[in-house]
């Protein structure tokens, strides 16, 4: 295990790891306290690792997906669990979306196919090139905190739509965790002093 971003004097920062064991992501991972009762990473934070996906129908959330009876599943995904506490589901989709919107940015920034990467696009918390998914996500909340999964295609095997991958974008999966997770944690960090420094209206 590797963190990635740590404590800055006495700021409460969101916590990153990358585990270096890869296994399979089935949804049952999606819950309060994973990270802390695994791993023990305790508070507000982003785990992420390597794995397989496939998501059976009982341990699905986003009620699209049940209703359309869709497969969720891939060979080798790069996957990412943010756990956040003491926000509303509102704030964590918001915070969904503003971290593909960041995925965006840095694929962008490090893809060394850099016309196929400028063409990448976000269509609410979902990042496409053309009509090929590059990621899943869904954000959900516990009675003790908000949950996202969030995880991008490392290969383009066992997909049951069409896909584009970051070995497509000639992206190394880790170095791409490793900028993901630091900017999503600074800019969450950056929301927090920015909701503590405003004078109250009279």
């Amino acid at each position: 295990m590797q963190a990635f971003y740590k404590s800055d004097g006495d700021k409460l920062v969101m916590k990153t790891y990358f585990c270096e064991k890869e296994f399979l992501y089935d949804g049952t991972q999606l819950k309060s306290l994973y990270a802390y009762m695994n791993f023990k990473i305790l508070g507000d934070s982003i785990f992420a690792w390597i794995g397989a996906c496939n998501i059976p129908f009982e341990h699905m959330v986003d009620g699209e997906d049940i209703i359309a009876g869709s497969e969720i599943r891939g060979d080798k995904m790069l996957h990412f669990i943010i756990e956040k506490f003491n926000i509303d589901l509102y704030a964590g989709v918001a915070l969904q979306r503003l971290m593909a919107s960041i995925a965006v940015d840095l694929l962008q920034e490090m893809s060394l196919e850099k016309e196929m990467a400028m063409r990448l696009r976000r269509e609410g918390d979902d990042i496409f090139f053309e009509d090929k998914k590059l990621s899943i996500s869904i954000a959900s909340k516990s009675q003790l905190s908000t949950m996202i999964h969030f995880a991008v295609n490392i290969v383009n095997d066992g997909t049951p739509v069409s896909t584009l991958s970051l070995g497509d974008l000639r992206v190394d999966p880790v170095a791409f965790a490793t900028q993901l997770t630091e900017r999503v944690a600074k800019e969450s960090l950056s929301i927090t002093e920015a909701t503590q420094k405003v004078r109250e209206l009279n």
